[in-house]
Parts: structure tokens; sequence; C-alpha cells
């Protein structure tokens, strides 16, 4: 087999493509603003966990080639995050200005700017700072996981007449870390200030009869993936509780400083972090660009943020005032988030929670957020007595203490709460409703590629399905009553589930394409996946290219297939899409003949990794109805193959190329053709 690309080089890659839409000048600006705001986030999320890995990799093994990978991908993120402060200062922040929006430091705020700053400084951030002069009884202090910092070495002598040099201001999370000036003191234009702007205009008044000599912003980022052993914990709740408490604290992965940084300084933080040299970070500006999220959304200037989209209600598939169970019975409903309405699926829910007739409510739980109607619904159902069980994922990564509160809730009202398999995640997309009708009960189920999540749903692209098909409803009741009971169950004939048989029906219909392509018949392969990282999978593709059949792969983040090697993988084209809307929804489509029963089209929760095939519950389940499945094609594959200006080709060498500045976009196209409603 030939050598995979770097999965986390791959990574890094995606995160070059997001930050390119902050150079494009196409894109409203403070959009283009948002875009360096998501690289931040995506970073952090990768120090947290992929060089978390990378690091005990390099410390455990201590092989020359482990530390090789350590250090060039440590190179790789220092140049995006170089390439991404370059953006941030050289064009974003002048084009804002031009714009009419400011961020002024202390040296261009005015007299009268200055003051305002002062009197917020002394009202809203002064009590809430405790500076701590670090002596024997006064040790380093405990700083928390992406918490913002300062360091600062003095001189002179402290109270007690002692000079001991450096200090540590933590700065709370509860403060704004972007402030509005009032428009009265701005001559027309919308002036903010940065938090650590006005700590350090006022760093010097923490420490009086003292002189602040150097100083720095700090941040720490820590291993923040949660480890739990199955196997000796009871309660894996109550384990994952308390772990949730630890997380601020574990292991440090990552120190930013800013450029200006004395290297005594930065030296001695990474003594008090245990960190090598390697993994300290000097950036040109906020040591969290994150939290400029905050001047976004408060800038007044909408002509600079993307036309408001409001997801269209399928009037033509589901009319206004039909209930949902009587339109199920004519037929499954597709919908295409973001572009048609996540609506229909709470109605659904409320609809069940409703209905006298309803009798149980079965429901995965993997991203809900903070706030879900979803969940009030189901604990609503559980308080006028109906069956509801909640499959709850306590360990859907950065969500467990939402999902935590929310078992909680669902058992305190009689819901039955299970955490899925232990050593699985439970990563399928779920809901199941049953209903007494004629004297029998029926069975009704949404399935879907994204989470129960409607503020994502109007981020992400994604497909769902509802359907009153007795065999779907009978295979997804399958799947629920093996997760709580863990016994074997029978073979679905409608879904296809991990880790049982999706791995081996993806090689099974690969291999298909692969034989019908060596015997001279149509053979293609399409998938849309977030990521392709399954040396299985990717193996068997090669020979299904090898074999002559035709294979595009759209694959939104990390591929490690290496496409267009000559002799290799000459018939695999790869593309990558970033548009507006985060691609995510997971398409695999197989032709290996000329009949109509010579193809077919799944849709699923699962990515083409390893993890998401052996180690999580996961489903894909056909489309049958042909107009339906013909559907899937000309919306979510057909136009991601022939977009322009949202493409990036992967060559054979790991590098992407953008396809064109100007041309087609799907995302805006699938915009367009529902703006009139669907």
């Amino acid at each position: 087999m030939m050598a995979l690309l770097d999965r986390e080089r791959s990574i890094l890659q995606f995160n070059h493509r997001v930050l390119a839409q902050a150079r494009r000048v196409d894109v409203p600006l403070l959009e283009r603003l948002r875009y360096v705001t998501i690289v931040s986030s995506n970073l952090d999320e990768f120090f947290e966990v992929r060089m978390a890995e990378l690091l005990e990799a390099a410390h455990t093994a201590a092989t020359a080639a482990a530390q090789a990978q350590l250090a060039g991908v440590a190179e790789a993120a220092r140049a995006l995050i170089a390439e991404q402060y370059a953006i941030f200062n050289g064009e974003l922040m002048p084009a804002l200005t031009r714009e009419g929006i400011v961020v002024l430091n202390h040296a261009e705020r005015d007299e009268g700017q200055r003051q305002w700053v002062d009197d917020f400084f002394q009202r809203e951030v002064r009590p809430l700072l405790m500076p701590v002069g670090l002596d024997p009884s006064h040790p380093f202090p405990q700083v928390a996981n992406k918490s913002l910092n300062f360091i600062a070495r003095l001189s002179g002598r402290d109270a007690f007449g002692r000079s001991n040099a450096v200090a540590i201001v933590k700065v709370p999370r509860t403060l704004p870390r972007v402030i509005r000036l009032p428009d009265a003191l701005c001559g027309g234009r919308q002036g903010f200030v940065l938090l650590t702007s006005v700590m350090r205009a006022h760093l010097g008044e923490l420490f009086p009869g003292r002189t602040v000599e150097a100083f720095s912003q700090f941040r720490v980022t820590r291993d923040s993936d949660l480890e739990v052993d199955g196997d000796d914990v009871t309660n894996l709740r109550q384990a994952l509780r308390s772990g949730l408490s630890r997380r601020h604290f574990g292991r440090a992965i990552r120190l930013e400083v800013v450029s200006s940084c004395p290297a005594e300084l930065s030296d001695f933080l990474l003594e008090q972090f245990q960190l090598p040299a390697s993994q300290l970070y000097r950036v040109d500006g906020p040591v969290n660009l994150v939290r400029l999220n905050q001047l976004i959304d408060q800038a007044a200037a909408q002509s600079l943020r993307f036309p408001l989209h409001v997801p269209a209600w399928p009037t033509r598939r589901l009319p206004a005032g039909v209930p949902i169970f009587e339109r199920l019975q004519q037929g499954d409903l597709l919908l295409h988030h973001p572009f048609e309405s996540f609506e229909p699926v709470v109605q659904f829910l409320r609809e069940a929670v409703d209905d006298a007739d309803v009798l149980a409510i079965r429901q995965t739980v993997y991203r809900t957020g903070e706030q879900s109607e979803l969940m009030e619904l189901l604990i609503e159902a559980a308080r006028r007595g109906k069956d509801v069980t909640a499959v709850v994922e306590l360990k859907a990564r950065f969500d467990e203490e939402a999902n935590i509160n929310w078992a909680d809730r669902l058992e305190a009202v009689g819901a039955q709460v299970v955490y899925g398999v232990v050593g699985l995640k439970t990563h399928a997309k779920l809901l199941l409703v049953t209903r007494r009708e004629g004297g029998g009960l029926r069975r009704y189920v949404h399935l879907s590629t994204g989470n129960y999540n409607p503020r994502t749903a109007r981020l992400y692209t994604d497909i769902g399905m509802l359907s009153a098909d007795a065999a779907l409803g009978a295979d997804a009741d399958g799947v629920f009553q093996q997760i709580a009971s863990q016994a074997r169950m029978r073979s679905p004939t409608r879904l296809v589930a991990a880790p049982f048989q999706l791995h081996r029906r993806l090689l099974s219909h690969v291999d298909q394409v692969a034989a019908s392509a060596r015997a001279g018949r149509p053979a293609r392969i399409v998938a849309k996946i977030n990521a392709l990282t399954d040396p299985a999978l990717i193996e068997a593709l090669l020979r299904a290219g090898q074999a002559g059949a035709r294979i595009d792969l759209i694959v939104r983040g990390a591929c490690m297939l290496a496409p267009g090697v000559p002799g290799v993988s000459d018939n695999i084209r790869v593309r990558s899409i970033v548009g507006r809307f985060l691609e995510h929804s997971r398409i695999f489509y197989f032709r290996w003949g000329e009949g109509d029963d010579d193809e077919v089209l799944y849709l699923s929760s699962a990515d083409w990794m390893s993890r998401n095939l052996h180690r999580r519950i996961e489903v894909a389940w056909p489309i049958r109805d042909a107009q339906l499945r013909q559907r899937v094609i000309d919306e979510a594959l057909v136009p991601y193959l022939h977009d322009q200006i949202d493409a990036w080709v992967l060559g054979a060498d790991g590098s992407y190329r953008r396809v064109a500045e100007q041309g087609v976009s799907a995302q805006q196209a699938l915009l367009r053709r529902y703006a009139g409603g669907a």
C-alpha cells in the first residue's frame, strides 16, 4: 500500500483553507474576521487533542520518528498562526478602520477615551483582579486552560520590603474581551478597546510603589481529552463529572505569549508549565483571537455580514397545517439543511409530545447545546407519562457538561437515560416515535447526518429524513434496544450500523465497483464526507481506481489518500468545499452496472475514519425512493463536483489548490434555489 498523507498536517491544511476565506474580497468584511476566529477555535482543539497525543507519543516512544513528527507538525502550526496574524493585522484591521470600525490601543486613544477606559477599569475590572507576587509562600498559581493572564517583572520592593520580581495577574473569564466605547467619544466611528489593552494601560496600578519593567499576556492550552477507563468505572456520569473539574488543569500543551515578551519571562513560564521550548508560540497580537467574535457581534454594520438567510419551510412537501404523522403516511420527507428549515423536526417531536396516541419516544443525544427545545420537549413528554428513552453520549467532546445536565433533568422526570456502550461513542442521529394507530402500533423515525441542534442546523449542511417506513422503524428500534440491553439483535434490513456491518458494507460496495470496472461496465463512486483516514477503505479505493473506476471524493477536512499519483490513484479526484456554511453531510454513492438495481446511495452519521467505523455507534441508511435519491444527487453531490470558487483540489503531494476566484458556488446556488420556498 502507498504511503498515506499525514493526518495532522491534513487537518492544518484544512485550516489554511478556512483562513483563505479571510482573504476573499467577495466575502463580507466581518465574516472574513469570523473565519480568523474559527481558525483560532479549531487550533485550540487541535492542540488540546491532536498535539496532546503527539506530545505523549514523543515522550513515551522517545524515538527519532516521533520527535520528527512532533517538530514537523509544530512547524506547520507556526506557519498557519503566522499567516493568521498577518491577515488580522495587515488586512482586516486596516479594512475595518476604513469602514469606520476601529480598535484603539492606549496610544491611539484621546483624552476623553482614556478617561472613559480608566473609569471602566476602576469600576468593572479592578475589583475582580487579585495580583499574586511570587515567593515561597505565594507559589505560581493554578492557571486554567485557555484563560487570559499577565506576567510582569517588577523592580523596587513590596510592602514588606522584599524584592520578589515576578507577579501573575489572572483575568476573570466573566469580563468581556471586547468593549465598545460610547459613540459620542468616537467622532462618528464605532470605537472598541480590547480588555488586554485596558489591562496593559493600568497594569502598573496593581503594584503601587513598584515599577513594571516588562510584561506579557500569556495563555496556556492544556490536554482536554477526558480519559475514563470503562473497566474501572461503575457510574460513567459521575466519573465524567469528576473529570470535567480537572479538565481545566490538565497537562500543558502550548504556551502563547505576545511577540514582545522578554525571553526571561517566557523561559520562566515554560519552566512553570514543564514545557519544552518547542511548545512556545509567540503571536503578534491578542493571544486569543476567538474572543474577537465579540467585536463581530457588537459592530453595527449589517452590510459587512452575510445577507440574512431564513431557511425555507418545505411548503410543497409539507403544506402548512398538515400534521407530520399524516404527511409521513404518504411517503418519506427529506430535509436539506440549512437551506431548508430544521423546524419540521422540532414540530415532529412537538406533535409527538402533544399526541395522546404517542406512547414512546426514543432519541440519541450527542450535541444539542446548553439550551435546546428538543430536550425540553423530551422532558415534557416524560412529565406527561410517555415512555421516554434518551441515549445520552456523555463523551461528546466539549459537550460533556451540557449532556450531563440534560441527563440529570431527564432522569428527574422519570425518563430512561442510558449512556450508550462502554468503549463506543453513540454518534448516530436517531429519533423514534411509536404511536397507536388502528388497533396496532406504528413507528415514525427521523434520521440525520447532523446533530439535533437547531442552532448548528442553520450553520452546517446536513440532510435529514422523516419516515414511516415499517422496516426502517423496526431497525431503528433494534438499535435502541441493542444500546440499552446490549443483547444481540437481528440483522437490520434497512439501516447499516457501525461497529457491526458498516465498514464491511462499504468495503463490499467498493469491491463491487472495482469488479464492474474490470468487466468493462459502468463503475462510479462519489463520497461526500468530512474526513478520510481509514487505511482499509483507502486501500480499497486505490484498488477500485486502478481497476478503472471513476472516483470523486468530496472531503471537507483531513484526507490521507493522495489522488493523482501515476499508476496508483490516477482515477481518483479529491476536492474540499469551504464556504459560508460548514459542510457536514455524509453521502455515499456507488454504481456497479447499468441497471436500476446497480446503484445505491446512503446517507450517514459516519465519516470514513477508523474511529467512526470501529469505535462508534453510527448508522447509514439507503435512499430507496428514486426521486429522493435523485434529489440528493442533484443537490448535494453534482453541484459540489462543479463548484469553482469554494472548491479546493488536493494534489498528489498533499497540497491544495483553489479552483477559481470566480464562477459557481454550490452553496450559493442552493441558497438561490430555496430562496422562494421549497
